[in-house]
């Protein structure tokens, strides 16, 4: 396994099956219609990793994946896409989860998951397998292998100590809860956080993007992102930086991963010395180039790509 990565994505690896346009009107006693379905491999960490790789960082991944087809295929994508897999636990005892996702015209989505998703591996046992990459993105806070406070922050002080950049994106709790205060002693070791606006908005109590990344920032984290969907992103951190990016013009097919594209790029950029401002509106179009097709890491294909949008975007403004 190679030990000069640039970044290393920890966390949740799955098979989204994604159903767009579905019909509630039974055509019969146990039949419904949708407009597509498809399985796409997802995941908070594959989406970051894939989307970190194709924008030319050298990027591995740890994530657990069954023994399975859906393994196989979480699998068969992380190499097509040339992530490094040495570090992907396989495990005949549980399952890859597979998440149904619905997926509305103006690409909003929601999902189903299982108690296949509940199953939390174990990355702090061994930090010699994260600890050798210039940054860390957990995908996601909140959610498992991250929603046990003993692993979060046996995980946060190895990377500290290794000098590493950390970078927490978030998820809503789906099984175990946990609030700030459950890890207020470990937080100010995040370097990024990576919030959605309702994601914000469940763990401050907060309704406004400002006021969100105030609480975020008095638990001592030093750089807030809140993604705002339709509405754009909003850049806060303890320095006094502080930008708000509207959305990009595009034409949204699916917004599933768009949140992860833009954590990825935003880290990618980070890492090329990028200053935030420059970071961010990069970022921003990771996520709309994201929301262009159906699945989490289909529609960005390389960074020229997205420097291209860019400009595009700069043009028609």
């Amino acid at each position: 396994m190679r030990q000069d990565l640039d970044i290393i994505c920890i966390g949740t690896a799955l098979v989204d099956s994604i159903i767009r346009g579905f019909d509630p009107n039974p055509v019969s006693a146990s039949g419904y219609r949708a407009a597509s379905g498809s399985l796409n491999v997802g995941g908070e960490a594959v989406n970051e990793a894939v989307t970190a790789s194709k924008l030319g960082m050298k990027t591995g991944i740890l994530c657990s994946l069954g023994c399975d087809s859906a393994g196989d295929m979480v699998m068969q994508t992380l190499e097509r896409n040339g992530v490094e897999t040495g570090l992907v636990l396989r495990s005949e005892e549980h399952p890859t989860p597979v998440t149904t996702m619905f997926v509305k015209d103006d690409g909003s989505r929601s999902s189903i998951t299982n108690e296949s998703h509940r199953y939390n591996f174990h990355p702090e046992k061994d930090p010699s397998r994260f600890t050798k990459a210039r940054a860390i993105i957990l995908g996601s806070l909140f959610r498992a292998p991250f929603d046990d406070p003993e692993i979060i922050g046996a995980v946060l002080r190895a990377a500290k100590a290794a000098g590493q950049i950390i970078v927490a994106d978030t998820k809503l709790p789906n099984f175990r809860k946990l609030s700030l205060d459950d890890l207020k002693d470990v937080l100010p070791l995040i370097d990024y956080i990576t919030p959605n606006e309702d994601e914000a908005r469940y763990y401050t109590g907060k309704t406004e993007p400002e006021e969100m990344a105030d609480v975020f920032l008095s638990y001592g984290i030093k750089n807030i992102i809140i993604k705002l969907g339709k509405n754009g992103c909003f850049f806060k951190n303890a320095s006094g930086e502080c930008y708000r990016l509207p959305v990009c013009r595009i034409e949204a097919v699916d917004a599933t991963g768009a949140g992860d594209n833009l954590a990825a790029g935003f880290t990618t950029e980070i890492l090329r010395g990028a200053s935030h401002e420059e970071a961010l509106k990069f970022a921003n179009a990771c996520g709309a180039i994201c929301t262009t097709a159906v699945g989490a890491v289909t529609a960005l294909k390389n960074r020229e790509q997205v420097l291209q949008f860019l400009k595009e975007q700069e043009e028609q403004s």
